[in-house]
């Protein structure tokens, strides 16, 4: 019986490793999604905005 208790034991121990190193995990992903949207989203909305003032002012200044 205390053989079976300490094999639930050691196993709890290992679930709760499991656990932090997943979440440790989890939050580097997460970390790696959000600076991988920054510098590819952030870019591509500047240039939604500069893009169409620039075009305007070549042209301005070809006529």
């Amino acid at each position: 019986m205390e053989e079976i208790l300490k094999k639930i034991q050691e196993q709890q121990a290992k679930i709760d490793a499991i656990y932090i190193s997943v979440e440790k995990l989890r939050k580097y992903f997460m970390w790696t999604l959000i600076i991988t949207a920054v510098t590819v989203l952030l870019p591509l909305v500047a240039v939604i905005f500069i893009l169409p003032s620039l075009m305007s002012s070549i042209t301005s200044m070809y006529q």
